[in-house]
Formats: C-alpha cells, structure tokens, sequence
C-alpha cells in the first residue's frame, strides 16, 4: 500500500523543515496560509471545469473568494465543524487584525478570517480529506451563492 502523502508534509520533506505545534501558530497565521489554500481549492476548482478565457477565470474565482463570500458559505458548514474546528474557526474569528476587506463589513471580514483559519488548520494538520468535504458543497452548489442568506 502506498503511503499517502500530503503537500504540506511534501513541503516539509522536501525543504527539511522542522515540524511545529500547529497549536502554537496564531489565528491570523493560519488564516494567511489558508487564504492561500482556498485560493488554489478555488482556482483548481473553477480550472478543472474547463478552458476559458483567464479573465472569465479569473471573475469566477473573485467571486468565491471574497470576503462575503466566504462568509456565506461559512454559514452553510458551520453546523457540521467538530468542538475542534469550531475553536480553531473562532481562533481565527477573533483575532485582531489590522486590515480590513475591500467589499465586506467587519462581521463578514471576521468570519471569513475564521474560516481560512480553518482551512489552514486543517491544510497544516494534514487533513486534506476533512478539508475537502467541508468545502466540496459549498464550491460545488456555488453558482447559487447570490441566493443563499
């Protein structure tokens, strides 16, 4: 049997990086590297439907990963987070930041910080899988985002 393997780990082979308590990252660290795992999840994603033009691409791709956005399709997980995640996601809810969303009030902007805290916690903690679920019906029902609360 294959051993499985993921990026994050692969990254840390590869470059001999030691291996650090995630528990010791702040919620804004785990929101930065998670913003960057939900753009890929997001553009991987929106790719993977198939040629088109990169601006087209690059429209779709805005619009999920905006901050009210994000902050809707939170809402649409949030009841399915284990004790764990919901305390990561409000790690990352939380902490005070000093930017602030270009198209989103500050509720909005917090909740989607929470939810890349999220996804970098479980990016970080090699939970792919878990990751993934969360987010496949959120990304695969995306085209009705305008509708939803």
């Amino acid at each position: 049997m294959e051993e499985k393997i993921n990026l994050s780990d692969y990254i840390r082979r590869t470059f001999n990086l030691p291996d650090t308590d995630i528990k010791s990252y702040s919620g804004l660290t785990l929101a930065y590297i998670g913003d960057a795992i939900y753009d890929l999840i997001v553009r991987t994603y929106i790719v993977e439907q198939g040629n088109a033009p990169v601006n087209k691409l690059h429209k779709k791709v805005v619009k999920l990963v905006q901050a009210s956005t994000q902050a809707k399709l939170f809402h649409q997980i949030e009841d399915r987070l284990t004790v764990k995640e919901q305390a990561v996601y409000k790690r990352g809810r939380n902490a005070k930041s000093f930017t602030s969303a270009k198209n989103a009030d500050i509720v909005e902007y917090r909740t989607a910080t929470g939810l890349e805290a999220l996804i970098g916690y479980l990016y970080l903690s090699g939970q792919t899988d878990r990751m993934l679920e969360l987010l496949s019906p959120i990304l695969s029902g995306h085209e009705d985002i305008d509708k939803r609360p």
